[in-house]
């Protein structure tokens, strides 16, 4: 029978945001690190992973109907800024504001 030994690592793949990639080649050239690898088991070994509160609001899945046009016009806006439309949709509303002006108020 042959005996499995733990592999010494495996690759993870995940999105970052481009500031923090900046941060990471900041750290690797500060720190005198050879990879990116090295700054991110660096990180992982000195977080308090037990104390972390992530801040991810609770999100839950509905759907709406919108006017063709509008449903054309959300895809091609998110084509064009390399988007998704679930995103633009996120974005229209939370900058829609919830009183609104009494001349637009619905009776």
């Amino acid at each position: 029978m042959a005996s499995r030994s733990p592999k010494k690592s495996a690759p993870l793949t995940f999105d970052l945001p481009l500031g923090l990639i900046t941060k990471i080649k900041a750290a690797r050239k500060s720190r005198g690190l050879k990879s990116a690898s090295e700054v991110v088991r660096l990180a992982i070994e000195g977080f308090d992973f037990e104390a972390c509160r992530p801040s991810r609001e609770p999100h839950r899945q509905i759907s709406v109907r919108v006017a063709a046009p509008q449903r054309a016009m959300l895809k091609r806006y998110a084509r064009g800024k390399d988007t998704s439309v679930g995103e633009l949709l996120r974005l229209a509303l939370e900058g829609l504001p919830v009183n609104p002006p009494r001349a637009a108020r619905r009776s």
